[in-house]
């Protein structure tokens, strides 16, 4: 097991097969210490909020994915806020663009995202961006609506000048088992340009398995896989990309952590 705990900042334990009790501890036994477990709607969301609560190691968030974003009225919105009074929902979203299935209209998506960027930022609350083949309106109304102190764009895909604007802007950049495709020479190019502290680790479980699992489902403790092979890009110790991945993702979720996660 790595030395300093690692921190799944993105896994959907709704759609993992195996009660959220097993998959944390299955995760704790592979050295990751901490998950986030992110709402994709309300009844996700729900089902986020009540993992966080009563279980130590996991934090949520509540948010409307892009797909659903047409179902965001008035009363989910304040369904959302409700949720997102809760100390351990500590992350708005996932909430952006998604422009690869257009599953909801492009004007809905993106009104639906300006207002997850109100609430994250009324809330003080960290934004969880989904972004797909729309980093330009992305930063558009990031830009546009004022963007919180706090924005990961989670599951990242773009390339090193969409890396580098990220952090240029003072925000967050998730990488998950895409990094370690065969076919994302791109990815890890980019992944090359973002420091360690301005970098978090996910799985998006059940999603997105790191090679050489591809094509089974993801689970938590398969964020190490991810953590090598950012340590081989940055030529650093995996231990040190723990350690200061982890790091980074308590300052960008105000997770709570104590010194090991």
């Amino acid at each position: 097991m790595l030395g300093p705990v690692l921190v799944d900042t993105h896994c959907h334990l709704h759609l993992l097969e195996p009660p959220a009790e097993e998959v944390v501890a299955g995760a704790l036994a592979e050295g990751v210490g901490h998950l986030v477990d992110v709402g994709v709607d309300l009844d996700s969301s729900r089902q986020a909020a009540a993992n966080a609560a009563r279980l130590p190691q996991v934090s949520a968030t509540a948010g409307i994915h892009p797909h659903e974003a047409d179902t965001l009225d008035g009363p989910a919105l304040a369904e959302l806020r409700r949720l997102l009074a809760d100390r351990r929902v500590v992350g708005v979203g996932e909430t952006g663009l998604d422009y690869h299935y257009d599953n909801s209209p492009r004007h809905t998506q993106r009104t639906a995202f300006a207002a997850h960027v109100h609430l994250a930022r009324e809330l003080d609350k960290t934004l969880v961006v989904h972004c797909r083949e729309a980093m330009a309106d992305v930063l558009a109304i990031l830009e546009g609506e004022g963007a919180p102190p706090r924005v990961v764009f989670h599951c990242f895909a773009g390339d090193q000048r969409d890396a580098a604007r990220v952090v240029e802007a003072g925000w967050y950049v998730s990488f998950g088992g895409m990094l370690t495709f065969r076919n994302a020479p791109g990815l890890r190019a980019a992944c090359a340009v973002v420091p360690l502290d301005r970098m978090v680790l996910e799985t998006d479980s059940p999603f997105l398995s790191p090679h050489p699992y591809r094509g089974r489902p993801n689970h938590p403790g398969r964020v190490a896989v991810t953590a090598q092979t950012v340590a081989g890009i940055h030529r650093v110790p995996v231990e040190q990309v723990a350690e200061e991945t982890t790091a980074t993702a308590a300052r960008a979720f105000a997770l709570p952590l104590d010194g090991r996660g």
